[in-house]
């Protein structure tokens, strides 16, 4: 039985990551402030023995070294601030949460003696990417997002903590990530606004918007496929997606079906819905799919399982007015 760290236990990713390794009789310990995390997606978790819970703010730099140990088989990074719209108006938020923390977690490590971190970072790193579909080799171009640019500093700080101090990482870029216990983006935002009023949805942009949506079990499949593969590097670097791609009129099409609603779509305009919104994103995921990985569900579907998810739950709607 290996013993694992999951900071932003209670998130969307998180929890369903500490559900995925308790379910491989793992014992398993769960970090998290509970600033956006829910208490109740950690419910069947928390009836687990092999499962322990620790509220801390990981700004402080040494909430987490009484936690780690040189026993620790992987620390999964998975706390951030992850929504990337809010960046202008909180400047700061996104280098504390992403950046600041991230130095934290790695210092915890080098005391302690853990020595592998996997890392959630986002496709948002490759700013406005030059070349479609998205590898991981592409030259960065400007960074369009504070979200972006706080996990693309990250990842240089892992680089560097690996070949410093002999730690071992896994990067993973995601995609946009749906699936149960999603939280926050468009899938929940357009959700809310027809519940609230089935008769009309404001659109941010013009819905031209190209994008790329991975299910959040076929996310985590593909994380344990790569953790188990052999020869790996230092440090690897994965982009994680689907090798399809929708408009966000495309994904509204999906809600309404779902909802049963035909709403008229009032646009922002614009070929974006906000500063760092890119137009298109969709990453070459070959690497991964080389190690035998393919997704399960396909971008509409996994988009009817979100809707779905957030019908038996509509307190999320609650989450996105916030």
């Amino acid at each position: 039985m290996a013993r694992y760290v999951v900071t932003g236990a209670a998130g969307f990713i998180g929890s369903a990551v500490v559900d995925r390794l308790l379910a491989e009789q793992n014992e398993v310990v769960g970090v998290d402030n509970f600033s956006t995390g829910q208490p109740r997606f950690l419910e069947a978790a928390q009836q687990n023995p092999r499962f322990t819970l620790h509220r801390r703010d990981l700004l402080e730099a040494e909430a987490l070294t009484p936690i780690l140990s040189p026993d620790v088989a992987v620390v999964f990074h998975l706390a951030a601030s992850a929504d990337v719209r809010f960046g202008p108006e909180r400047p700061r938020r996104d280098l504390e949460q992403s950046t600041i923390v991230t130095s934290n977690v790695l210092e915890s490590m080098r005391k302690t003696g853990a020595r592998r971190i996997v890392f959630s970072s986002t496709g948002s790193v490759y700013g406005e990417a030059p070349l479609f579909p998205t590898p991981e080799t592409c030259p960065f171009p400007i960074q369009t997002s504070l979200y972006g640019a706080g996990k693309l500093a990250a990842e240089g700080l892992i680089q560097a903590y690996a070949e410093s101090f002999g730690l071992w990482a896994t990067i993973f870029r995601f995609v946009y990530i749906v699936g149960e216990r999603y939280q926050h983006g468009h899938v929940l935002d357009f959700a809310a606004q027809l519940a609230r009023d089935p008769t009309r949805l404001r659109v941010l942009g013009d819905g031209t918007q190209r994008k790329s949506y991975l299910y959040v079990q076929d996310c985590i499949d593909a994380m344990t496929t790569a953790l188990r593969a052999e020869g790996q590097k230092k440090v690897e670097i994965y982009n994680l997606g689907t090798d399809e791609i929708v408009t966000v009129n495309d994904s509204i099409d999906v809600i309404c079906q779902e909802l049963g609603v035909k709403p008229r779509r009032e646009y922002t305009g614009g070929d974006r819905g906000w500063v760092g919104d890119n137009p298109m994103i969709l990453l070459d995921c070959s690497k991964i799919r080389a190690l035998g990985w393919r997704p399960r569900l396909t971008i509409r579907e996994a988009v009817r399982a979100t809707v779905r998810y957030l019908l038996e739950n509509p307190w999320l709607f609650s989450v996105a007015a916030t």
